[in-house]
């Protein structure tokens, strides 16, 4: 037991992203929006963080997403918020805006509402991308069943993943 902020498991997760990257050389950036900075908090548990996180962005809203990152109207129009064209444009986004290496994106659906027959709740679209590659890793998630507790615990845990070198 730590005396950490958020449960062992995710502190754990966080130090290993820590000190893999820290060992690479490599920085990276969030754009985070159903995991309301989770993410990025999981990372600054972690002493020496400083040395990986370059930044975060929590973009929960649409607009957040256009102003801060440049994410197309058009894309969320066409596709929803919570689609790969998006975090895919929110991932792109927030290497641009920043030195990092690596950058991961994460939209979903929470709940209890918001969801629909195609996209329900639990729905989570993660992307990730690096400097000098031209498409990025995309994976949408269904995390039913575990509420909104559990969709943004089960996502921050899959964003931390998606950082390991």
């Amino acid at each position: 037991m730590t005396d950490a902020l958020l449960p062992d498991d995710i502190v754990q997760l966080a130090r290993r992203v820590v000190e893999e990257n820290a060992a690479a050389g490599r920085k990276v950036a969030l754009a985070e929006s159903c995991t309301g900075g989770l993410v990025a908090a999981a990372l600054t548990e972690i002493p020496g963080s400083s040395s990986v996180l370059d930044r975060s962005f929590v973009t929960y809203s649409n607009e957040a997403k256009q102003e801060l990152l440049g994410v197309e109207r058009d894309i969320i129009e066409a596709f929803g918020a919570v689609s790969v064209a998006c975090v895919y444009a929110m991932a792109r986004g927030a290497l641009e805006r920043s030195d990092a290496d690596v950058a991961v994106a994460i939209s979903g659906i929470a709940g209890p509402g918001g969801g629909s027959e195609t996209k329900p709740v639990g729905t989570v679209v993660f992307a990730r991308l690096e400097k000098g590659q031209d498409e990025p890793e995309a994976e949408d998630k269904l995390f039913a069943d575990t509420g909104r507790s559990g969709v943004r615990r089960q996502a921050t845990l899959c964003a931390l993943e998606l950082l390991l070198p």
